[in-house]
Formats: structure tokens, sequence, C-alpha cells
């Protein structure tokens, strides 16, 4: 077990009848940046907050470090920082004020506190405001503020829920790279129902679905869940539509603006074979022809609608 930085192994959960998550298994064995992917009530901060020790749950372990988190919560969160969907900061704090009390809270010797702090400010880039009160800081550096508290004490695994959430965009920015820089050194797991978040950051993602895993695997492999089923083609002989649903391969043509068209297809290499071939035959003066991608949504949709693996 020690070989994992955290395994989750059966993890199920339930709130009165109704089951949040269901027989749940997660393997992460070395440093990087990993999704948990979901709509809202998926199941995602329920598992954050079991992987935490935050809820007990009603079935199942988790190990972080190979610690049982429920048997001996205090040796597993000394590997782990957390940060919840709301920064658990103190508003009539000063940021070093908070962040003393957070290294106090995590045991650390008190000869290690003050260069700990000031450390974490460093980190996440906020050591100028270290005399000021949380409160009169905007929500990016409040941000920042959970993130500091979340690795002050060096962990092995951080968890972050909803990281970006109500977060303009240049703080999105802002935050996305500091949790890039936190992941270099760090292992980072983090919750979202935001498509352009799991993309944008992460390395592997688990999807989650009414309570069951759905998805585990890379961002190319999520990319490449649906195979794409049609062509983008440009050509400036402008054929018909009727000549191009005549091709072998082809099953359906649409003009989408002058010279270029949507070619869907039942064979991919047999209907670009045969496009070029009539295109050269015919002069229709073949520009482009790329093989269309799902877009995102269109995945994280098919994915919402398959059972657990």
């Amino acid at each position: 077990m020690n070989e994992f930085i955290v395994s989750i192994k059966n993890l199920s959960h339930r709130y009165s009848v109704q089951w949040s998550v269901k027989d749940i298994n997660l393997d992460i064995k070395k440093n990087g940046i990993y999704g948990l992917l979901g709509a809202n009530g998926a199941g995602k901060s329920t598992i954050m907050n079991i992987m935490c020790g935050v809820l007990r749950q009603t079935s199942g372990d988790v190990f972080i470090r190979g610690i049982n988190m429920l048997n001996n919560p205090i040796e597993a969160k000394k590997h782990l920082g957390f940060l919840p969907q709301k920064p658990p900061v103190s508003n009539e704090l000063t940021v070093e004020e908070f962040l003393g009390y957070a290294a106090n809270l995590r045991l650390m010797d008190k000869k290690n506190v003050g260069k700990a702090v000031t450390e974490a400010m460093e980190r996440v880039g906020i050591g100028h405001f270290r005399k000021r009160l949380i409160g009169s800081l905007s929500g990016g550096y409040q941000q920042r503020v959970g993130i500091a508290q979340a690795i002050i004490h060096k962990p092995d695994f951080i968890v972050l829920d909803e990281p970006t959430n109500g977060l303009d965009p240049n703080q999105i920015l802002e935050v996305r790279n500091l949790i890039r820089e936190i992941a270099q050194e760090h292992t980072v797991i983090l919750s979202t129902h935001i498509l352009q978040e799991v993309q944008a950051l992460c390395d592997h993602i688990w999807m989650i679905n009414h309570g069951d895993l759905v998805f585990s695997g890379s961002i190319r492999d999520f990319d490449n869940y649906i195979i794409p089923e049609s062509l983008l083609v440009t050509m400036i002989g402008a054929p018909s539509t009727d000549e191009l649903i005549n091709i072998p391969g082809v099953v359906e043509a649409t003009e989408l603006s002058n010279y270029r068209y949507k070619i869907k297809f039942e064979n991919a290499q047999e209907a670009t074979e045969r496009i070029v071939e009539m295109s050269v035959a015919r002069g229709w003066r073949l520009t482009e022809i790329i093989q269309e991608r799902n877009s995102l949504e269109t995945i994280f949709t098919e994915l919402s609608n398959k059972k657990k693996i």
C-alpha cells in the first residue's frame, strides 16, 4: 500500500437512504495534477471530504501514504493539505496571523512556524499582504490564502475542491498557474464541474456521475473518448452536396459555407481517399480535409449517460 501516495478502496457513502458515492476505487502513485470531474451533485465533494477526514464514510477505506484515514486520522492528515470550496479563512485576522494559526493546527514545531508562514506566503505571492486583514482582500487573493494554509506544512498530497469557483477570468488564470507550480513538487487533486478546467490543468481525469466512476484516463483519452464521425472539407471547386453523398463511404454532406462542407462517414479512411480521388478527377480543388474532433461538452454528455466502469 505504501507505493501509493493515495489509495481509495471500495469507497461508498450514503446520506439517509440515498447513496452519494458507490464503490469508488482510485490510486495515485506520483506527482502531478489529477482531476475529479462531474456535474454538481455527482459526488465529488463527498469523495474529497472523506479523503481528507472531514466526513466518515459508510464503507471502504482511504489510505494516505499507506496510513488508513479512518483508523489513524492525525497521522494521515500530516501528509495532506485541503482547500474546501469556500476558503476556510478568518476575515478578522491578518494573513500572517491566520497562517500562523493554520500552522499551529498542523501541530508544527513552534520554532518553525514563522519560517513556514513566510515561505507559504511567498510561494503563493501574498507576502506583501502579510499585515492586511483577510476580509479586505479580493476573492482571488483570499483563494491564495486558502491555498497557502493547505501547503504550509509541505504535505505530499494537496486536495483542492473547486479551486477557481467564483473567480473572474484573470483570477482563474492566476490560480491555475499557481496550481501548476505547486504540482511540480506535490501531488494535487482538484474537483471541478468545468470541462475547460480539467483540459487546462490535469494530467489524469476521473469522472463521477451519480456517485459512480464512469471514466478514468489521461486528458488525451478523454478527448478521444467518442470517435469522431465527420470530416471538415474545403474545396474551391464547390461540388453539390448530392455529388458528395454519392461518394463511397459518405453517408451525409452539409454545406457550412461557400467552399466548406461537413461530411459524415462510415469509414474515415475510405471516405478520405475517395474524396481526394474525386477532387482530382473532377477538379474540385481540395484545399483542406480534417477529421472533426468532438467538443468537450459532447464527451461530457456522453459520459454522463454512461454506467460505472
